[in-house]
């Protein structure tokens, strides 16, 4: 199948490492212009020359950006502008925010969270539409969680502010299918990546046990028997923000393994 990603311009957001690192390379292996972003330019340069000797593709572009700052996210769109010259395809994506459960987390978190976890997605697609708009094509992927179909204990900022993007893709998706602009929002299940790590790791101390117990007791309720791998959540991405996906949107989709009962 041919997805048509030739030269087409994508944003990937929070992109250095995890499950943005897996979806850009997806993107620059399909040999796409692929824009990577995150707070740290030391990983961004390294993951730029990874990502490069992977693909063989050799246009990856790449500039710091902390998604919970508006006039970071401005910068980036202009560096965006000066280097790709438009945007097709926005991946928005984001570490997730701060564990614990209603009574551990504070008006603080709450304001930290929304701007970094809802209002920034908010912010880039804003800044993306325009040139959508006048081309008639633009494919926005919000990244969330698991927690948007069957709320996850003790992610109290998490389980809140996913099912806010659920929200807003599903206006966006309606408001935004005359210009031919299709917008989904993907959660990962169990993906082996750092925060399912952090996650797991507090699991195991609040039950006193060792991580592969851990491990062992969520492959269980996984009928594939597994957690997945980074570049299997990236492919489904890559196919959604194809042009290969002509009709798929306002979905909430989640790649889990099947682990989730809840419709």
């Amino acid at each position: 199948m041919d997805l048509e990603l030739t030269n087409k311009n994508v944003v990937v957001m929070a992109s250095s490492k995890g499950l943005g690192r897996a979806t850009a390379l997806e993107f620059a292996k399909a040999g796409a212009n692929v824009f990577l972003t995150s707070r740290s330019e030391a990983s961004l340069h390294e993951t730029a020359d990874e990502l490069k000797q992977l693909s063989g593709n050799k246009k990856i572009y790449y500039q710091p950006c902390d998604m919970a700052s508006g006039e970071d996210i401005e910068n980036l769109f202009q560096g965006v502008n000066q280097k790709l010259g438009s945007v097709d395809i926005l991946i928005n994506n984001t570490g997730g925010p701060k564990a614990g459960g209603f009574e551990a987390v504070t008006d603080e978190d709450w304001f930290e969270s929304f701007e970094k976890n809802l209002l920034s997605y908010i912010r880039t697609t804003r800044a993306v539409i325009p040139h959508m708009k006048d081309q008639q094509f633009g494919r926005i992927i919000n990244i969330s969680s698991s927690s948007t179909k069957e709320v996850i204990d003790h992610l109290i900022l998490s389980n809140t502010f996913r099912s806010g993007m659920v929200g807003l893709t599903k206006s966006l998706a309606r408001e935004l299918a005359p210009h031919n602009i299709l917008v989904n929002t993907v959660g990962p299940g169990r993906i082996e990546t750092d925060r399912l790590i952090e996650l797991d790791t507090i699991t195991a101390d609040k039950k006193g046990v060792s991580m592969e117990e851990v491990v062992d007791m969520n492959n269980r309720h996984i009928p594939l028997g597994r957690y997945g791998k980074p570049e299997e959540f990236a492919k489904i991405v890559v196919f959604l923000a194809s042009s290969a996906n002509t009709y798929l949107t306002g979905q909430s989709l989640v790649v889990d393994g099947g682990m989730l009962k809840a419709l």
